[in-house]
């Protein structure tokens, strides 16, 4: 272990990675919704062409104009509302002005640009890449180890089986929870919101309790 770095540094270098990259994408930290979109990237292109469209508010008046025409018709004879009486006027006027935490919940703001979370995804890959080679620790395998022989299995086969099966129940945990450890640990903790540290809480928990069960009792 005297090869890695202390866990102090460690802990400063993940705070300064999420805070960077909150800074420089004004987007939250998350490795597998990073992931998703990339997989999906011709969706993701298509959404963010639409988005692109629809910046110029002008324009998008426009397109909403146009499109309500075509399909109600732009007949000038069409019937219009009764008027309201004077008073009802102004109460309606008045209800009808957009309240500010009207405004915050409507306009979520959208990922972070694809370029940059496939560019996430290239770092962490180059990254770990180049840390194996420069401290000489860098060996291609296809196991997981004498550890994992040792306590779960050495047979090829079941290994394949067991990490996949494995890897799909990640995926539909990350899902489920809205978000992956690197997600909610990292920022969603680091922003103090009650779902992170919830979800935080039971990533750890599990990982505690598994670990306890694969060292101690099996």
């Amino acid at each position: 272990m005297s090869g890695y770095w202390p866990w102090w540094a460690g802990a400063a270098g993940l705070a300064l990675i999420t805070i960077n990259y909150t800074l420089t994408t004004d987007r939250s930290f998350g490795v597998s919704s990073a992931w998703d979109r990339v997989l999906h990237w011709r969706r993701e292109r298509r959404l963010e062409r639409m988005d692109e469209e629809f910046t110029d508010e002008r324009a998008l008046a426009d397109a909403l104009a146009a499109a309500t025409a075509e399909h109600f018709g732009s007949n000038p004879a069409a019937p219009t509302a009764p008027a309201a009486p004077e008073g009802m006027s102004q109460r309606l006027e008045t209800n009808a002005e957009p309240t500010a935490s009207e405004d915050t919940s409507v306009t979520s703001p959208r990922p972070a640009p694809l370029v940059t979370q496939a560019a996430l995804l290239v770092s962490i890959f180059s990254g770990g890449l180049i840390a194996a080679v420069t401290s000489g620790r860098f060996e291609l395998r296809f196991d997981m180890g004498p550890g994992f022989q040792d306590v779960v299995t050495a047979n090829p086969t079941i290994m394949t089986v067991l990490l996949f099966v494995g890897g799909v129940l990640v995926g539909f945990g990350t899902r489920l929870a809205g978000g992956c450890s690197s997600g909610h640990g990292l920022n969603g903790c680091g922003r103090l919101r009650p779902v992170s540290l919830v979800a935080t809480a039971v990533f750890f928990g599990t990982a505690v309790a598994v670990s306890f069960l694969l060292w101690k009792v099996i």
